[in-house]
């Protein structure tokens, strides 16, 4: 196995100072490596792996940021004063995999050393209970805020954990939805975040328009699959961002191959839709994530597969997208591009507002 001075020695070449390499721990096979350098995370993220992945008996190697977090412009009266970045999942497809991006997007962030939070939007059929194993109650400390449940150190807020009965419909009309989402939103004790994920409902509707409204300064991720039968839709879901200036941070493309037992790959679904939505949306394509069964194995089980399996091919792909991500925004705050939010009438739809089940 690999000792703590070959780790050391093997990164060398890549550190401009030996400082910088802050800690290291070989635990049997795998590696955890923590740095504090300047630069790409996602280049620098695979030179480190690559370097490491040389040594004898290395199973893994995990890249904890230290580096300042960049926070969006806060309004006034926005719901979330504490966090800084809020990331909307988003799709005008349903069954292309945004919640299991969303999920697998907050572990790598988390793993990476952020402190991150998940909000289940998709209030007619929430999927984050199943996905992060999680079948608590919240509660209210103070009779006013509501506290997240937490999972593998992550924050977490769902309509499914207010939910008597799982398999209970959701009947709610647009206010009841919206007033359900501001609650969501200013009445949980999120605290500090660097970032908070918001796995949305499938379409451009209701909860979509509400968080354009209420959030300063969002960023989009845009999930598709390849086939135009996903794409087709997906555009709108670009459309609808430009339309309430939600600036749309990069596009990834799940289920984008199949690699069998020979090592073949294999485009399932055809191929290139990922690139052509980036190209639509004028941001990066963050990433093609293979189709891989212990996806969908251990998101029945309630563990992400990047919490489940760090090390894995696929988990390794959710990685590079959280890491390309943070560059991506870190150069968007740094450039300045944030514009000033459209007029947006902030008071509609507040009607027949139905207070959230909380426990007390």
């Amino acid at each position: 196995m690999a000792t703590r001075e070959e780790v050391v020695a093997a990164l060398s070449p890549l550190l401009p100072h030996p400082s910088v390499l802050t800690d290291v721990v070989v635990l049997g096979r795998d590696v955890t490596v923590t740095l504090n350098a300047p630069g790409s995370r996602e280049e620098l993220g695979k030179k480190v792996r690559e370097a490491l992945a040389q040594l004898p008996d290395v199973g893994g190697t995990e890249v904890r940021w230290h580096s300042e977090v960049r926070g969006r412009n806060i309004g006034p009266d926005d719901p979330l004063p504490e966090v800084k970045n809020v990331i909307l999942v988003m799709s005008g497809k349903g069954g292309v995999g945004k919640s299991t991006t969303a999920t697998n997007l907050t572990m790598a962030l988390h793993r990476a050393g952020f402190r991150v939070g998940l909000l289940d939007a998709d209030i007619y059929g929430p999927s984050i209970p199943t996905m992060l194993g999680v079948s608590g109650r919240p509660v209210s400390l103070d009779g006013k805020s509501i506290e997240p449940l937490e999972r593998f150190g992550v924050k977490l807020m769902s309509i499914g954990f207010l939910l008597e009965d799982p398999k209970a419909a959701v009947v709610w009309r647009g206010p009841m939805l919206h007033g359900a989402l501001l609650q969501f939103l200013k009445d949980v004790r999120w605290g500090t975040l660097d970032y908070l994920l918001l796995d949305l409902p499938p379409g451009t509707g209701d909860v979509a328009l509400t968080l354009a409204q209420r959030i300063t300064s969002p960023y989009a991720v845009i999930v598709t699959t390849p086939q135009p039968v996903a794409t087709d839709d997906v555009y709108k879901s670009v459309s609808m961002c430009e339309k309430v200036n939600i600036p749309i941070v990069g596009v990834v493309e799940n289920m984008s191959y199949f690699i069998d037992s020979a090592g073949v790959s294999h485009e399932l679904f055809g191929k290139g839709g990922g690139q052509a939505i980036a190209d639509f949306a004028k941001a990066p394509l963050l990433g093609q994530v293979p189709i891989d069964q212990s996806v969908r194995e251990w998101g029945d089980k309630g563990t992400p597969v990047v919490q489940a399996a760090p090390f894995s091919t696929v988990a390794r792909a959710f990685v590079g997208v959280a890491e390309r991500l943070t560059d991506a925004i870190d150069a968007r705050r740094t450039e300045g591009e944030e514009e000033a939010p459209p007029e947006i009438d902030r008071s509609g739809g507040t009607g027949g507002r139905k207070r959230l089940p909380i426990m007390k």
